[in-house]
């Protein structure tokens, strides 16, 4: 294999991981320009989809699309129940606070899941088969392009429900200014209840799709989430393609890293990659420059 067959390879898987990880960040920062919260449970909801369905497809023998459905639509109740009952109750609460809640409610999801499903890790089958493709001379698995499907699809219907209806033009609102929105009308409770809904169904999805290339397990929440917030960070936050091109960039610099350096670089390269960015531009790469008028 000559080296541009290799850069396409290492282009392909790359860019493949990067579209989870942009699912992962558009679930981060849903909810943080709905809220303001950073929700570092996030990766949580990426790890219950995947186990949830190796529970419902392998352990109850229900047809994958059943499955998989029923990991979407309880993890998405668990992200509900997350924000009714730990963002919700408190009065006040400061930026520093949100951010032990989640962290202690990722521990606490991630716990559970350790004594209900154990330590050992598990594989689902792919969606269609293990036959590889052949494209531009690279070898892709099936599931890849099933990864590139779904989170085009998630996206355009992403954008659809933000830009052309009533609720999601109500969250971009709130985005904007809170305080304003609650004037005009808006429950600001139910836009982030249904922030944490619909991050919680996004990161599900990731979670299935790319189970059955990586596996899946109690713990593997973390590294993804982590990842999933650097692709954030690198789109400025933004619930829209900034953070889209976030997360490919990302897994194609982990994927180049790797391929051409070393496999044992692959998680440094997206904590450098971080670090890079809060100090030379920490508004995001991706991000336009804002000015408040007083």
């Amino acid at each position: 294999m000559d080296l541009l067959q290799q850069l396409t390879q290492y282009a392909f898987s790359g860019l493949s991981t990067g579209a989870i990880y942009a699912l992962i960040g558009l679930g981060f920062a849903i909810i943080y320009n709905a809220t303001g919260i950073i929700n570092f449970a996030q990766g949580e909801f990426v790890m219950l989809g995947g186990v949830l369905t190796h529970f419902f497809l392998i352990v109850l023998k229900l047809p994958a699309g059943v499955a998989m459905g029923g990991a979407v639509i309880a993890t998405t109740v668990i992200g509900a129940l997350f924000e009714r009952l730990t963002i919700r109750p408190l009065k006040r609460p400061t930026p520093l606070s949100l951010v032990i809640i989640t962290i202690g409610g990722s521990i606490f999801i991630r716990g559970v899941a350790m004594l209900v499903w154990g330590k050992d890790t598990q594989s689902l089958p792919p969606f269609s088969g293990e036959e590889p493709i052949t494209l531009a001379g690279a070898t892709v698995m099936p599931q890849h392009l099933w990864i590139f499907g779904i989170t085009l699809l998630v996206i355009a219907a992403n954008k659809f429900f933000f830009y052309y209806t009533i609720r999601g033009k109500a969250m971009r609102a709130c985005s904007f200014n809170r305080t304003a929105a609650s004037l005009v009308g808006i429950d600001v409770r139910k836009m982030v209840l249904l922030s944490f809904v619909i991050s919680s169904a996004m990161g599900a999805m990731a979670g299935i799709i790319i189970a059955p290339l990586t596996m899946t397990a109690y713990d593997v929440g973390v590294m993804l989430g982590l990842k999933g917030f650097c692709a954030a960070i690198i789109g400025g936050m933004s619930s829209g393609f900034g953070t889209v091109l976030g997360g490919l960039l990302l897994g194609l610099l982990e994927s180049l890293g790797a391929g051409l350096i070393s496999s044992g670089y692959k998680d440094a390269i997206a904590f450098i990659i971080l670090l890079l960015i809060l100090f030379i531009r920490p508004q995001g790469l991706f991000s336009k420059a804002q000015t408040e008028r007083v």
